[in-house]
């Protein structure tokens, strides 16, 4: 069995050079051993094809519980900074018929009819941001990662599981604990600390769900969990899974969109005019910049042979890197690192996972995302970065990909006269979004330019 000589490659827990990090781990090899935040080490893994078969097949497993020795034995610390990703038991860290068990309320409760019936709410939701954003005085810097790109998909996430209003209460919490659940550069203290209110806050929200029952996704699980599918901290940790994840992927993929588009205008002009589609645009966006740079670790469940001469031992962790994955240049070309809307290959790739983990919340967000995307362009067709020659700042993660801000102006440099309202998309764009969706207020943000 061949183990690399080369030495370790540190990740940075900052996420700010990831994608340089990922082409200079890609020289590696198919298969390379980095150090990840809080020391500890495991396979990275960039290759499309080979993250598919890591995903779909029975070689690599989710629960460390069962699978990942150094944690069962206690070598990895409870209090690494990123544990939580590890400690959680739900769908996701899942494996075998335990994944099969806990899937399956969770798919009955993500049905069709109820995103088809979220869809006239996610218009309104957006209408009023946008309502928000218009009375921002002109040639302000607006930050439209929070005036927009985050408002949107927690209002939408909020109802959907039975969150009440009120920023005072779990859904201003939430909002809080999520933004810095995914900072993978998080202090230990301020991670056990965010870990300790995410709990409490959920475990307040369940009684009042108890309390306060509807025809939400909360009062869904709390039934299979009531019908003994579920025990109390797979709820709880399901739900986890599902708000966050819920939110913070919806986010980035709106902002990531936005950005792609606005600093690549020739590529914006190609949907503008017709001659690719909003759906083109989002899935070359989910391509070039996976919202997930990765979902947590996985652990080789047997000796795993990635080529001759080379093998990942049974029980090592893996990193399936979405993002890597994204920008395979086997399989999208020597240009992989081009965002290109006409892109052939741009379907092709592992954004929303793949196999028995493929994401139950992908129609939805595809919807969110078009909904958003053509409301927001149609309103201020004069949208511009702020500063074309200063790219965002990243968020601080290996696993959350997006910005910390997106500086923005509504009406571009030059402002001419400005089009009335317009009320959601055009009617072709909504016949795209409800086949987007079966598949076949917050005050804008002002930001400072330096």
């Amino acid at each position: 069995m061949a183990q690399q000589a080369c030495p370790f490659l540190a990740i940075d827990p900052s996420g700010q050079d990831l994608y340089g990090e990922i082409s200079r781990i890609r020289t590696r090899g198919p298969a390379v051993e980095v150090e990840l935040p809080g020391g500890v080490r495991a396979w990275w893994i960039n290759g499309l094809e080979l993250n598919k078969r890591l995903l779909a097949g029975p070689e690599t497993s989710k629960d460390a519980f069962q699978h990942w020795p150094a944690w069962i034995n206690g070598d990895i610390s409870r209090t690494w900074p990123l544990a939580i990703w590890v400690s959680v038991r739900n769908m996701v860290t899942a494996y075998g018929a335990d994944h099969s068990r806990l899937r399956k309320p969770m798919a009955a409760a993500f049905t069709k009819r109820r995103v088809d019936a979220l869809l006239p709410r996610v218009q309104e939701i957006v209408d009023r941001a946008l309502d928000d954003l218009a009375r921002i005085p002109q040639g302000e810097v607006v930050d439209l990662r929070a005036a927009f790109a985050a408002p949107i998909p927690h209002e939408v996430v909020c109802e959907l599981f039975g969150v009440p209003p009120g920023e005072d209460g779990p859904r201003g919490a939430l909002y809080r604990i999520i933004n810095r659940f995914f900072d993978t550069a998080i202090t230990l203290e301020d991670a056990q600390a965010n870990g300790v209110e995410l709990y409490g806050t959920l475990t307040a929200f369940l009684q009042y769900k108890r309390e306060h029952p509807a025809d939400d996704l909360t009062t869904a699980l709390m039934a299979a969990h009531d019908g003994g599918s579920l025990s109390e901290q797979e709820l709880m940790d399901n739900l986890i899974l599902l708000l966050t994840a819920g939110f913070e992927t919806t986010v980035n993929l709106i902002d990531n969109t936005v950005h792609s588009l606005l600093a690549h205008p020739d590529q914006l002009e190609l949907v503008r005019t017709g001659q690719v589609t909003w759906e083109d645009a989002i899935e070359e966006s989910l391509r070039f910049e996976a919202p997930g740079a990765m979902s947590g670790l996985r652990y080789a469940v047997e000796d795993i042979e990635v080529e001759p001469g080379l093998t990942i031992p049974k029980g090592d962790p893996v990193v399936v890197s979405f993002a890597g994955a994204g920008r395979d240049p086997e399989r999208h070309g020597p240009d992989a690192e081009r965002f290109d809307v006409t892109r052939s290959t741009s379907r092709d790739h592992v954004s929303f996972g793949h196999g028995v983990h493929h994401c139950l919340g992908r129609p939805l967000a595809m919807a969110e995302a078009t909904v958003a995307l053509t409301s927001l362009f149609d309103r201020f067709p004069r949208l511009a970065l702020a500063d074309p020659s200063r790219p965002p700042q990243r968020l601080r993660s290996i696993i959350s990909t997006g910005h910390q801000e997106l500086p923005v102006l509504l009406h571009g440099r030059d402002p001419g006269p400005q089009p009335g309202p317009q009320q959601g998309p055009r009617p072709e764009e909504s016949e795209a979004i409800r086949k987007l969706s079966g598949l076949g207020g917050t005050s804008g943000t002002r930001v400072p330019l330096a």
